[in-house]
């Protein structure tokens, strides 16, 4: 599926969505360039979660846990991780398994280890199409 947004807002409402029908044990992988609306639409995701807790990429800490929302939500932030064996020492792999919703920024540098079943969200810019304009690339994989 391929949507567009035209604003933050549109986006944010694009992740609210999609957290509003997420699954136990969905895993969902993001990535886009810096800059590009990730932590926008991890927000919105957060929300559709019922998370109202301030949501920031964990760019240093890996992962960051939110458990008031309807389900608990696992944010990665994996562009720092030196080696993918780091993402062991972290647990990776009983958060991505349990009961709560994985995303997972920058995926693509950890692609070794992702489930085989998982939602991915490329966001990439146009400039052409206007400063704020996203096109959202969601696919199922498994």
């Amino acid at each position: 599926m391929i949507l567009e947004t035209r604003s933050p807002e549109e986006t944010f409402r694009v992740g609210m969505e999609l957290g509003k029908s997420a699954q136990a044990g969905q895993v969902f992988t993001l990535t886009g360039e810096l800059g590009v609306g990730k932590t926008v639409f991890t927000q919105g995701l957060a929300k559709g979660l019922g998370i109202e807790e301030p949501v920031n990429s964990p760019t240093f800490t890996i992962v960051q846990v939110y458990d008031e929302g309807r389900l608990p939500f696992y944010h990665f932030d994996v562009y720092r991780i030196g080696d993918v064996e780091e993402m062991d020492e972290i647990g990776f792999e009983d958060y991505v398994m349990g009961d709560g919703v994985s995303l997972i920024e920058w995926a693509n540098l950890i692609e070794e280890i992702l489930p085989e079943k998982r939602t991915e969200i490329l966001i990439e810019k146009d400039l052409e199409q206007g400063f704020d304009y996203r096109k959202l690339t969601i696919t199922q994989i498994g």
